[in-house]
């Protein structure tokens, strides 16, 4: 065993922090994940179970300045009404998640007895009010934004190309590179692959880590392009893990088995208070497993 190269592609909430404090948070979780797999002893003695660490800081390109993209508050959230287009994707993203008989109580329900963000449309409202039931603490609330975030970078050719490029730079040629992406880190990262910017056979990514991913949400992969029923696919030489919690609405608490080939979902328990984290998502023994390449 040789000593791993982590790259980690962050989602999209992290302009507020640095490069250096985006790998120090990483690293001290994947730390104390890989401790609790192998103990303090085993990775105090033996080096390779400390794998490097890059986190290219692609949020700062919506920071603002005139060699950026865009100031960070172009960036859907709730102060920010919706677009028909954008109604519509989150609107076909719910209707994925909710059942047929859900959908029909969502017509019939009454959008202003309840008291989500007023810029909400009422066809998202009422989808939102039914698939409140099943989470708690209005988490759908979370999942709502995150699909905003998703279809802000799909919908953005250039801000996708430029992100591509941005963390392009933290792979190389000759490391043994395992790479983790959370949230809409997943889906970037992801696109790398699927474009064979990371992929290639011979290259050093061996090992390819979704945290929190979004790609389970049939809506997503539609607005990808890829269209239904083709499967979500790594080429054959790369390992693929996805690691999810149930109570992670951004998943749409499931795993990414019936929408890719050649996936091991393995579900984790993160707790309470955010089971979105990425820290939490770090922490975990499947993640652990794979920075040090004892997964297979």
């Amino acid at each position: 065993m040789e000593q791993q190269h982590v790259v980690g592609v962050h989602g999209i909430k992290q302009g507020r922090t640095s490069q250096r404090e985006l790998i120090k948070d990483w690293g001290k979780a994947l730390n104390r994940g890989i401790t609790a797999l192998h103990g303090q002893d085993a990775v105090r003695t033996d080096p390779r179970l400390t794998p490097t660490l890059e986190i290219p800081h692609w949020s700062s390109l919506l920071a603002r300045g005139a060699d950026r993209l865009g100031p960070s508050d172009f960036l859907p959230d709730d102060s920010t009404a919706f677009t028909t287009d954008e109604e519509a994707f989150i609107v076909e993203a719910l209707d994925d998640l909710l059942t047929p008989q859900e959908r029909a109580l969502a017509q019939e329900l009454d959008p202003t007895t309840l008291g989500p963000p007023k810029l909400w449309p009422r066809s998202v409202t009422r989808r939102a009010m039914v698939y409140d039931r099943r989470t708690p603490d209005s988490a759908v609330g979370k999942l709502i934004t995150r699909l905003r975030e998703v279809r802000f970078y799909l919908k953005h050719p250039t801000l996708a190309s430029e992100v591509q490029e941005h963390v392009l730079k933290a792979f190389s040629d000759d490391t043994a590179t395992v790479v983790i992406g959370h949230s809409l880190g997943s889906v970037i990262a992801y696109d790398l692959v699927r474009q064979e910017k990371i992929a290639a056979p011979g290259t050093a990514v061996h090992t390819f880590v979704t945290c929190g991913s979004p790609l389970g949400i049939p809506a997503v992969r539609r607005a990808m392009n890829i269209p239904e029923p083709e499967l979500l696919a790594m080429p054959a030489h790369i390992k693929w893990l996805n690691v999810y919690d149930p109570d992670d609405v951004v998943t749409g608490a499931a795993g990414l088995a019936l929408g890719a080939r050649n996936v091991t979902d393995v579900d984790v328990d993160n707790g309470n208070i955010d089971p979105h984290a990425a820290l939490a998502y770090l922490r975990t023994h499947p993640v652990a497993q794979a920075a040090t390449h004892h997964w297979s």
